[in-house]
């Protein structure tokens, strides 16, 4: 394939959404060769969902790929074992190899939303790190002293505070530094976090007499509260999100984000997006207004443009108007009586009987529109009956 060195696209490479790049002058010259490069990007499946902060390193790659250059994808399904400490206030529990495999099932498929996977390289890297020797791992880790693990940011911060630091963490950038050994990567990109990791895997390609792979790093998008974007603390927008979920949690984020948003998750050109930033500023456009442009954007890229516009006015019509969703998912339930909690449970509109509990102390659970105060209430069932959980969560009794 044809190499594309077109001067405005590879100028959008190397600055939307970009923190840092090392070297930029070798990576402008060598988009600019027409060589194809290998560019790595590797992931850890320690979830089983990918949201769109993540997402942003797979839209990159997909800019590079559009150009002709190769995309290897590297599953961390040998790392996701250890977990990466690069972004961690303390030590995270590792994940059984069962865990990891689960959490797999559908990456590819999310992947696919963005990347196209019949051109992509994809690498698993149990494959070379499960056979890598004693004798091997001590001749790279003997490139680096317990100083440079230490003085990272998150191991300094939790050195200083007496926080315990595994010493199967420090091999981590060793591990990931050899995956781009492995795949000869020529160019390496991730989130910011990872920069230490990277640098790790320009020194360890040297002393394999491999030329060191170039970095590229992105902004930070954060979380729907304004915190950093964790699964477990609910402020992620994931890209296997229905278009409803997508659009309602985009309308719900803080104000002050929206502009690192459009810049970020979405397509939209810069130009649209330097004049969306200049109008929120100066008040021209009601923060309400670029949050549904913006949602419908987000919806967009990854369900098409139709389901957007559907989801927009479902939207309205449950915020605006204050109706049930057209389309509201059936239950079937034998029992004739439940607890209000094993009610929301068995619904699928609570994942168990404490966030139950805690939705009801929170006046966000509705059965037939009306409020439900009271957490030990029995409830009789009736077919017909539309339950509904927080704002955006509905169920029928069928």
């Amino acid at each position: 394939m044809k190499i594309n060195t077109d001067s405005e696209k590879i100028k959008e490479i190397l600055g939307r959404g970009v923190e840092t790049i090392i070297k930029k002058e070798s990576l402008l010259k060598k988009l600019n060769s027409g060589k194809q490069l290998r560019v790595k990007h590797g992931v850890d499946p320690t979830g089983p969902k990918i949201h769109i902060g993540r997402a942003i390193s797979f839209w990159k790659l997909k800019e590079f790929q559009d150009l002709g250059h190769q995309i290897i994808l590297v599953i961390g399904d040998f790392t996701a074992q250890i977990g990466d400490a690069s972004d961690k206030s303390s030590m995270r529990q590792p994940l059984a190899e069962k865990e990891v495999k689960s959490n797999l099932k559908t990456y590819l498929k999310q992947i696919g939303k963005i990347l196209d996977l019949n051109r992509t390289e994809v690498c698993y890297n149990s494959k070379w790190l499960k056979g890598l020797k004693a004798e091997e791992i001590t001749k790279i880790a003997m490139k680096f002293t317990v100083y440079q693990m230490i003085n990272r940011r998150n191991f300094k911060e939790r050195f200083e505070t007496k926080k315990p630091i595994g010493l199967h963490e420090t091999l981590y950038p060793l591990y990931q530094g050899y995956d781009s050994v492995a795949v000869k990567a020529d160019v390496e990109i991730g989130g910011f976090d990872q920069l230490f990791n990277f640098i790790v895997g320009r020194k360890i390609q040297e002393s394999y007499s491999q030329d060191p792979q170039d970095i590229m790093t992105f902004k930070l998008l954060y979380g729907l509260d304004g915190r950093k974007m964790s699964t477990s603390w609910g402020n992620v927008i994931n890209v296997a999100d229905s278009p409803a979920e997508q659009y309602g949690k985009a309308m719900s984020m803080k104000d002050d984000l929206i502009a690192n948003y459009f810049e970020l998750a979405t397509k939209l050109p810069l130009a649209e997006v330097k004049k969306i930033k200049s109008e929120l500023k100066s008040g021209r456009i009601n923060p309400r207004d670029a949050k549904a442009m913006l949602a419908r954007e987000i919806v967009s890229l990854y369900h098409g443009e139709k389901a957007a516009i559907k989801a927009e006015k479902e939207f309205k019509k449950i915020f605006k108007e204050r109706k049930h969703p057209s389309d509201i998912q059936g239950v079937s339930i034998k029992d004739r009586r439940l607890s209000l909690l094993d009610l929301l449970v068995k619904m699928k509109l609570a994942s168990s009987k404490s966030e139950a509990k805690r939705l009801i102390l929170q006046k966000g659970v509705k059965i037939n529109g009306h409020v439900q105060e009271d957490w030990k209430k029995l409830i009789t069932i009736k077919k017909g009956m539309i339950v509904q959980a927080g704002k955006r969560k509905f169920a029928k009794v069928s």
